[in-house]
């Protein structure tokens, strides 16, 4: 959930008139990131262990971040969630945001009621294959286990002690409301073929819907908010051209909303139909670019330079005419316009990630409308 977007993207989601009014929404009279007036934003992350805060009024530049205390540059759903949320309410909202790159459920999130990480009989094989030690491995998977959980959580509640700090228009008088809880995550599970041996079966992982019910549970438990509506973003990487292996994904991220105790306080939302295909499709080509750029150093017997005879010169210029066959100019404008990222990064597309929070924050007021007040 850092979110990749770059800032640069913005004048991509006017493009498409449907999503106009919402770029408006994010701008200012002067063309700028729009500053919120009544929504505040806290944002623990951090690179290589080097965690930080960064805090103030909700803005662009929330995303990922190299420093967790300076503007990123970039967005992720929290932007046009805070948005929403401001737009809805007259008292200040309190967003506070825990998110680190490269993470997995099944381990760095993995909550105190899923009990201890299990290694796989397949894994445990390959391990000893490999002449690895084992003592060393599962010791390494227990300290690893739950670190991101634990830290989200002992975040969310040094913000809460001390609510005024990050929202100077905080009223002790009045206190709060914990309102709900977004979750967006999923590439690291979804490509773990040790953790999920059989993820490309039906029920393959059937283990992820496990441990995102055991964190749905303990959250809750955690800051004491019983029937706090939580919302799951469902991986829409790929938009809606899913692999069998992301078909299964999606439902197993699915299927927690579908349980009776969750049933009404608990929101699945699908991601898919935010990704946008066009950029997609030219993404797909620059993977084509970039395997064949491997292809030429590699010497791969079944393209150009085989026998490895040809110059650097020569095979910038064969790449060059490579990609021009493949992209047009037209594409390739539309890429900088539009693009930013990676594909398991949603392309770094703005659009994408306003449409999500957008989304997430409708999903979430729904809940929160059928069940009145939460905690005070």
């Amino acid at each position: 959930m850092e979110g990749h977007a770059k800032i640069e993207t913005f004048d991509y989601i006017g493009d498409d008139p449907a999503t106009v009014p919402l770029l408006n929404q994010m701008l200012e009279t002067d063309g700028k990131p729009r500053v919120c007036d009544g929504a505040w934003i806290s944002y623990l992350t951090g690179m290589r262990d080097k965690n930080g805060e960064g805090h103030g009024k909700l803005t662009a530049g929330y995303g990922a971040r190299r420093q967790p205390d300076q503007d990123g540059g970039k967005i992720g759903p929290e932007f046009t969630f805070g948005i929403t949320m401001d737009a809805t309410f007259d008292e200040p909202v309190l967003i506070i945001k825990t998110a680190w790159g490269g993470k997995s459920l099944h381990t760095d999130f993995r909550s105190p009621s899923a009990g201890p990480y299990v290694f796989s009989d397949s894994q445990l094989a390959n391990f000893h294959k490999r002449g690895k030690d084992l003592d060393a491995i599962k010791a390494a998977k227990v300290k690893e286990t739950g670190r991101y959980y634990r830290l989200m959580i002992e975040h969310v509640r040094y913000v809460l002690g001390d609510i005024k700090r990050v929202c100077p228009t905080y009223d002790e008088r009045q206190g709060f409301e914990i309102s709900g809880f977004v979750w967006l995550q999923g590439w690291n599970d979804l490509v773990d073929a040790g953790t999920y041996p059989n993820r490309t079966k039906s029920g393959g992982y059937d283990a992820y819907s496990s441990a995102m019910a055991h964190f749905i549970r303990d959250v809750r438990k955690d800051l004491s908010a019983p029937k706090m509506p939580f919302v799951i973003g469902v991986l829409g990487v790929g938009g809606a051209k899913p692999n069998e292996q992301t078909i299964e994904f999606r439902k197993a991220m699915s299927a927690p909303a579908a349980l009776p105790e969750f049933r009404g306080n608990v929101t699945a939302v699908p991601t898919a139909p935010f990704w946008s295909e066009e950029l997609g499709a030219i993404a797909e080509k620059r993977d084509k670019v970039r395997q064949m750029s491997f292809f030429l150093e590699s010497k791969h017997r079944d393209h150009a330079n085989a026998d490895g005879s040809m110059t650097a010169e020569q095979k910038r210029e064969y790449l060059t005419n490579f990609e021009a066959k493949l992209i047009t100019p037209e594409q390739a404008a539309l890429w900088a316009r539009g693009a930013s990222n990676a594909g398991y990064h949603y392309l770094g597309c703005a659009k994408t990630f306003a449409l999500m929070g957008q989304a997430f924050a409708e999903a979430t007021l729904s809940m929160m409308k059928n069940q009145g007040p939460l905690r005070r």
